[in-house]
């Protein structure tokens, strides 16, 4: 199981990448840990972004 940390604290699961139909844009899906779906645009999920004056992952890599 790939798990990731949000940079709010959340830990969400990697569930697969798909494809938005519309525009095909690729997109990653993954679970909270209450069992809620959620989808971003891949390059949405992989940006940094902004934390206190600091560029941090939007989701963290978490190795065991």
């Amino acid at each position: 199981m790939t798990r990731y940390r949000h940079y709010k604290g959340g830990i969400y699961e990697f569930v697969g990448e798909a494809t938005l139909e519309s525009d095909l844009t690729p997109m990653i899906v993954y679970r909270a840990a209450n069992g809620t779906l959620w989808i971003r645009p891949q390059e949405v999920f992989h940006e940094m972004v902004d934390v206190d004056g600091k560029q941090v992952p939007r989701f963290e890599l978490l190795v065991d």
